[in-house]
């Protein structure tokens, strides 16, 4: 089994730049621009910046959602766009995204039991009584009350709503998760449950982590390594206690520096 589950090789999304009818092509903007990465398995790779640095774009190509300009993202090996044009099923079976918007990402007019047995119908192709068993170790699994399967997601807090997002992502047993802001709409005490239950799922399913975030402070928290982006490319990448000890770049500085309350040299 590869060591590395996840690698992007000087990968670049572009936008616009397309002919119009009658009018000159719209502006080309480079959203990611030249990255290079690896994910080594059971371990969790933050990646932060602000607003607009590219990390959602990027995030979105780990998982299929976008496709890359150029460069390759490869999941154990095979490249993500190939894979998801030859079987997206199988794709989705190994990675997984956790969005923003906790209860913006669940359909609303579905129970939480139909938003869990939807990929364990059509990704794991479980039976129905399979379905059954299943959904309640996945509620378990983010510590909600099995009578909530019942249940819309309007009749949930921020934090549940989130905790069965999560919990969509589990159903699919992936190998990677690709968690793209999952936090930042969440009060503090909050977050901090949510990341505790991230470090006990990935600790008992060996699970591997992408985590994005514009929060240094929250990367601290959960990444074992921390990628810096700034307009569109990786300006620093280390291991997180050199990162927070010991930052290289200016905008890390700056980001660190913009925090009140972020710890310094924290171990790794």
């Amino acid at each position: 089994m590869n060591d590395i589950v996840l690698s992007a090789h000087a990968v670049v999304r572009e936008f616009g730049g397309r002919r119009r009818f009658f009018r000159p092509p719209s502006p080309t903007i480079r959203a990611v621009d030249d990255v290079s990465l690896e994910v080594p398995r059971g371990r969790t790779l933050g990646i932060v910046g602000e607003s607009g640095s590219g990390k959602s774009t990027l995030a979105r190509m780990m998982v299929g959602l976008l496709a890359a300009t150029a460069g390759d993202i490869l999941l154990d090996g095979r490249n993500v766009t190939a894979l998801l044009a030859e079987d997206r099923r199988a794709l989705y079976r190994r990675v997984q995204m956790v969005f923003q918007d906790p209860l913006g990402s669940l359909n609303p007019r579905k129970t939480v039991h139909q938003i869990l047995e939807a990929p364990l119908a059509k990704l794991q192709r479980l039976a129905p009584a399979a379905r059954r068993d299943r959904i309640k170790e996945l509620l378990a699994l983010v510590k909600l009350r099995g009578e909530y399967a019942d249940r819309h997601p309007h009749e949930f807090s921020g934090g549940q709503c989130q905790r069965i997002g999560i919990a969509r992502a589990l159903a699919a047993d992936p190998e990677l998760i690709v968690l793209d802001e999952p936090v930042s709409a969440l009060d503090v005490s909050v977050q901090a449950q949510i990341l505790a239950l991230l470090a006990d799922l990935q600790s008992r399913l060996k699970l591997t982590y992408v985590f994005i975030s514009h929060d240094l402070a929250v990367v601290e928290t959960i990444a074992n390594e921390v990628a810096v982006m700034q307009h569109g490319r990786i300006v620093e990448r280390g291991p997180r206690a050199q990162i927070f000890a010991d930052p290289r770049h200016d905008y890390t500085r700056l980001l660190l520096a913009s925090i009140p309350g972020v710890r310094r040299g924290a171990g790794a």
